[in-house]
């Protein structure tokens, strides 16, 4: 009947589809072209009269298995990737974008760029306003493609002088792919999302024709428009464009401090635990020491000298001066229970001064004023260095006892 005829094709397809799958898992690329092959057949030998669309599931593992493929080619890719473009108009653009990704990543730039020209120029009724988006999509990396040639033109032209360069040719083709690029990439930054690459792009042609009021704009609004999602970079790029233009520290200091709440772990945090403390202001320097406190707290920084160093350095100077202890043991009261363990086991202790001798010292230096001279972290580096005879070891254990009630109110 034709109800069962409907069953055993959808367990049937089930089944073909499971068998793919586990066929690409293992990555058995030859197996699960074969069970694609059979699965298509099956669709095409289909008699029911329920009509049956060509699936996403096809396009989606028929390109997967073609990348892996021992014995696919490009000449496969692109007969197969073309007969799923006039499959269905609804993933004519999609499918166009993975084109084009495909041809990039085999160095095929020039056939990309004509890839994504015919995309632009697509026209299907409704379905053109529908897919409107996925339209900038494409525009956006054409113009990113623009954006690639008009920076090999301009390496050209700087590599011979752009004062000397007789060739107009190379400066003109430069100025019409800055033209095409500029228009594409501003469009697609305008929609909210996260559009890192072409943003640093868009304000690198900026910057090179001088307009830096208009890229120091469009990284603000990248960074603090609220439509846009919480993105890291854009603060990144907005730090890195205010110091390479020599901004004052207020507005360096006002990047960073929102790029801190959002990810206090970042590799910048140095420089804005650096700026924090040169401050002449009692409140940045405290925040400074959050900051550096809050760094390490991530693993990707147990071993990171330069961010022990500034801890240390600024602890060391609290306790000399006996003013603003309450600072260290506020940020030391919501870490006593897990840093031991995590920074000052005796384990650490060996493989640091193995490793690292100058870590071992600022990470000792640190233990020894919240853990006290008993510490066994302190106790075996300071050992270790006043055995070796290295001046700066002796030193610091004589600091360290000095300063001992120091850990005595810390605690407390």
């Amino acid at each position: 009947s034709s109800q069962e005829h409907k069953l055993n094709f959808k367990k049937s397809k089930e089944v073909c589809l499971s068998y793919i799958q586990d066929a690409m898992l293992q990555k058995q690329w030859k197996r699960a072209a074969e069970f694609l092959t059979f699965y298509i057949e099956s669709l095409e030998k289909d008699f029911s009269r329920e009509y049956v669309s060509p699936s996403e599931i096809i396009w989606r593992t028929g390109t997967e298995i073609l990348c892996h493929h021992s014995h696919g080619s490009m000449r496969e890719f692109n007969s197969f990737i073309e007969q799923m473009k006039t499959s269905g108009v609804k993933r004519y653009l999609k499918v166009c974008l993975e084109h084009a990704f495909h041809l990039l990543c085999n160095g095929l730039i020039d056939d990309a760029y004509q890839n994504l020209s015919l995309a632009e120029s697509w026209r299907y009724g409704e379905q053109t306003a529908i897919q409107d988006k996925e339209m900038k999509l494409i525009q956006a990396y054409r113009g990113l493609l623009d954006y690639y040639s008009w920076s090999k033109q301009k390496n050209i032209l700087l590599e011979h002088g752009l004062d000397g360069f007789e060739d107009s040719s190379v400066e003109q083709e430069m100025h019409s792919c800055f033209r095409k690029a500029a228009v594409n990439l501003k469009e697609i930054i305008k929609i909210p999302g996260v559009w890192d690459v072409f943003v640093k792009c868009y304000v690198d042609l900026l910057e090179f024709y001088g307009d830096h009021n208009e890229a120091r704009q469009v990284l603000n609004e990248y960074a603090y428009n609220s439509k846009f999602p919480a993105n890291p970079n854009a603060h990144v790029y907005l730090y890195q464009f205010l110091k390479r233009h020599g901004a004052s520290k207020k507005s360096l200091i006002t990047a960073l401090k929102i790029l801190h709440d959002i990810v206090p772990s970042h590799e910048l945090m140095i420089d804005f635990n650096t700026m924090l403390q040169k401050s002449k202001k009692r409140k940045k320097r405290r925040l400074g020491l959050e900051v550096i406190f809050a760094a390490l707290d991530y693993a990707g920084w147990k071993e990171n000298l330069k961010a022990w160093s500034c801890l240390a350095g600024q602890i060391k100077q609290i306790v000399m001066s006996e003013k603003h202890l309450d600072w260290i043991k506020k940020e030391w009261n919501s870490r006593k229970d897990w840093w031991p363990v995590f920074h000052f086991s005796c384990y650490l202790a060996k493989r640091n001064w193995k490793e690292n001798e100058s870590l071992s010292y600022e990470k000792a230096l640190v233990a020894g004023i919240v853990l006290g001279k008993d510490c066994k972290y302190f106790k075996y580096v300071s050992h270790q260095g006043c055995k070796a005879q290295l001046k700066r070891f002796q030193l610091l254990k004589k600091f360290v006892n000095k300063h001992n009630p120091v850990y005595l109110r810390i605690s407390g």
